[in-house]
């Protein structure tokens, strides 16, 4: 879909899980199906390199006892 705007997360997974269930209910023709099958597979990418650069963002870099780098999960605030 060239041209198509920017959506966000929250989009792209409800048009993900529309997707899912168009191609598993299985009355889209072939063409249409594939049309559909290569959508969700864009949408799959986008969400999966959404969710990687969010837990990279969560995840802090602490120094242990000889001052090397330790990855921490983030805790958020208390």
């Amino acid at each position: 879909m060239a041209g198509r705007k920017k959506v966000n997360f929250e989009q792209s997974m409800a048009r993900l899980e529309e997707i899912v269930s168009m191609l598993e209910r299985g009355d889209a023709p072939l063409e249409e199906a594939m049309k559909l099958f290569e959508e969700g597979s864009k949408l799959m990418r986008e969400c999966t390199t959404a969710l990687d650069e969010a837990e990279q963002k969560v995840t802090l870099l602490t120094a242990d006892e000889d001052g090397s780098p330790k990855e921490q999960p983030f805790q958020g605030e208390e």
